[in-house]
């Protein structure tokens, strides 16, 4: 079975040029076929308070009304996706940008309320490998921002985190996925300001231990869902770290595994 690397990139790396262009080095230099996955919601903040747009969060989560799906339209399927495709342009790497909606990739519902109303926020439902699949058979590298769509027209703000797993999970049918994590620490991290603890092999257990020991807790916590839940759907590995594990084997990153 063809192997497939799908890489999702952290904010931290996007807004920073220098952390950016390193990046973009490291997955350009991957071998095909392989996607990318980013966000970008600290520059829609900064431009959502530009224009006077309130940024509303809870626990760290945006609340997306109508002007917030203007804003990070502009900002994740505009400034940051194409910056990134004319930057994997220039590294030889042939890019499309896409989101959910383009070409019916990724279908979402809107997230129920429950305590809280997170707005526009899609719950991706359906992903569709076959068109995927063709885009990486005659050697596109898709590039998706972090927005999905309902099929009925409307647009959702969506988890790049989540939206990386069930990209991995629909084409694992057809690939031997790898699911890279790209952030700006080494992995899971014992001592979260020592980035030399790193764990470097998690499965099912030692990722109950670490739970019941609290050191993955917080925001490291709806990630580690996201990684075992794609390997519960076929994915072969699920790796966290720098972007210099893309490409140094001998790089400190954590590697999961059920």
């Amino acid at each position: 079975m063809k192997k497939l690397n799908i890489v999702k990139v952290g904010g931290n790396i996007i807004e920073k040029e220098e952390d950016l262009q390193s990046f973009l080095d490291a997955f350009a230099a991957l071998p095909e076929p392989k996607i990318l996955v980013h966000g970008g919601g600290k520059l829609a903040s900064q431009l959502a308070e530009r224009l006077e747009i309130p940024v509303n969060m809870v626990n760290g989560r945006r609340i997306t009304d109508a002007e917030t799906v203007e804003v990070i339209t502009m900002v994740y399927g505009g400034k940051v996706n194409k910056s990134i495709v004319a930057g994997l342009q220039a590294r030889n790497c042939n890019a499309i940008g896409f989101s959910g909606a383009d070409g019916n990739t990724i279908l979402s519902v809107k997230r129920p309320v429950k305590e809280i109303d997170f707005g526009f926020v899609g719950d991706v439902v359906a992903v569709d490998s076959e068109m995927i699949d063709k885009l990486l058979s005659i050697g596109i590298t898709p590039a998706f921002c972090a927005i999905t769509h309902d099929g009925n027209g409307q647009l959702f703000n969506t988890n790049a985190d989540t939206i990386a797993c069930e990209l991995a999970r629909g084409l694992s049918k057809n690939y031997e996925v790898t699911l890279n994590y790209c952030f700006e620490k080494n992995g899971v991290l014992l001592d979260i300001n020592d980035d030399t603890s790193v764990v470097k092999d998690i499965d099912s257990a030692k990722y109950a231990e670490l739970l019941e020991e609290k050191i993955i807790a917080d925001g490291m916590l709806p990630k580690m869902e996201n990684c075992f839940y794609a390997l519960k759907g076929g994915v072969q590995q699920v790796r966290l770290g720098k972007p210099e594990m893309l490409y140094n084997k001998d790089a400190n990153f954590t590697t999961l595994r059920l």
